[in-house]
């Protein structure tokens, strides 16, 4: 019975901290006296699940290109030629030095325009990934740096080819430090593509501001957007710690 109560008692302290969040929200709205109209956004439906695949797909295709860029950028950085050196370094501080709003109009209506690349939802997934690309490389150079040289020392020592280094020494220590931070990334990553608005990109936000600007139902239709937005971010969230949990190991 002790062994149940115990087992029982994070799932209380869960509890208690969903009902107080909720009681938190909850009072705000009763002080506010909002007048709920869900029902109005029923007529919508259509447009809200076409906002919110358009949003799946596009951050899907922007996480698999990101994740690439900034696997070339950190071993650009990290590489012995000082021109790619130099060019990673350069794009890293360019694309992490300025705001994600000003690169989407600049890439968009300057450099879409100038090489004639006009479809909206290409050119989103690649503001996206190249915005994404930027902080994802820092996040693995760090991983690779924090391998402590003697381990690379005694595998050369043991004989392994510069891939074995890689498959057996590497890669495992380092996706269990870089997990955590790209998991952040990402997330943040599905949370930026709503500034793909602005460029009249029919994502989830974009189709949720037209609807809005025609119920004029502001409250229902944002807590509508976060929701969405939080049934794309919790899942990998989840995803991570189950993949933390089976990658620990003793050091």
């Amino acid at each position: 019975m002790k062994g149940s109560w115990k087992k029982s008692l994070p799932w209380l302290h869960a509890l208690l901290a969903v009902l107080l969040i909720a009681a938190f929200f909850g009072f705000a709205g009763w002080q506010l006296q909002h007048r709920w109209q869900w029902s109005r956004l029923l007529d919508y439906r259509s447009k809200f699940a076409f906002g919110f695949s358009m949003t799946v797909v596009i951050s899907f295709f922007s996480l698999i290109l990101s994740l690439l860029i900034g696997i070339l950028a950190a071993m650009g950085k990290r590489s012995e030629i000082l021109f790619l050196r130099y060019f990673a370094t350069a794009y890293i501080e360019l694309i992490r030095g300025t705001p994600l709003l000003v690169q989407t109009i600049f890439f968009f209506y300057f450099i879409g325009t100038a090489y004639r690349l006009n479809n909206r939802y290409i050119m989103g997934i690649l503001i996206l990934s190249v915005f994404s690309g930027a902080y994802v490389s820092e996040i693995i150079r760090s991983g690779l740096e924090s391998i402590p040289s003697a381990q690379l020392e005694t595998a050369r020592s043991l004989c392994f080819t510069k891939q074995q280094t890689y498959r057996y020494i590497v890669i495992p220590q380092v996706s269990r430090i870089v997990l955590p931070p790209l998991t952040g990334q990402f997330a943040s990553l599905i949370k930026d593509s709503s500034i793909l608005s602005l460029i009249a990109v029919n994502e989830f936000t974009k189709n949720v501001q037209e609807v809005d600007s025609i119920t004029f139902t502001s409250f229902e239709n944002y807590i509508l957007l976060a929701a969405g937005y939080l049934v794309l971010t919790l899942p990998i969230s989840l995803i991570t710690r189950h993949l933390e949990r089976k990658m620990s190991y003793a050091n």
